[in-house]
């Protein structure tokens, strides 16, 4: 059997990726391993706005989002916890990038075993037309990738 020692689990602040964090919490707890919970900022989908409107609300807005997310991941890993600390031992962090691209530079970087992260499921013409993280993920990662489907 694989023995995993670091999980990164991507988020994005939404309810449906819960699952996929309590996903990895899961396959963490059964390996003894620490969760990498992670943040993406892609800033590029923020490039258009208008410079009158102040970068500085609007990034601190979203970092405010991003360290809410990743709070998260250690909330569940406490809720599934017996005591007032996390099942397994959780990390995060909050990056600023492209988020495929960004996810596997984050896993190689910190030598994790396993990315479990959340899909929408979206195929044929969605898919087309609004990309797919999870795919650039999957295309591009040296770690082995598992999906979780989520809700919208």
């Amino acid at each position: 059997m694989v023995a995993y020692e670091r999980i990164l689990v991507p988020t994005d602040g939404s309810d449906g990726v819960e699952r996929a964090i309590e996903h990895a919490i899961e396959v963490a707890t059964i390996h003894d391993a620490t969760v990498h919970g992670l943040y993406v900022l892609n800033s590029d989908a923020y490039a258009g706005l208008a410079m009158e409107s102040s970068w500085e609300s609007v990034d601190g807005l979203l970092r405010e989002d991003a360290e809410m997310a990743v709070a998260r991941v250690r909330e569940i890993a406490v809720e599934r916890s017996e005591a007032d600390e996390p099942v397994v031992p959780v990390q995060t962090a909050v990056v600023e990038g492209k988020p495929s691209r960004e996810i596997v530079r984050y896993a190689e970087a910190n030598d994790c075993g396993l990315v479990v992260m959340g899909t929408h499921g979206r195929g044929g013409i969605d898919r087309l037309l609004l990309g797919s993280v999870a795919e650039g993920v999957i295309r591009a990662s040296s770690v082995p990738v598992t999906t979780v489907p989520v809700e919208d």
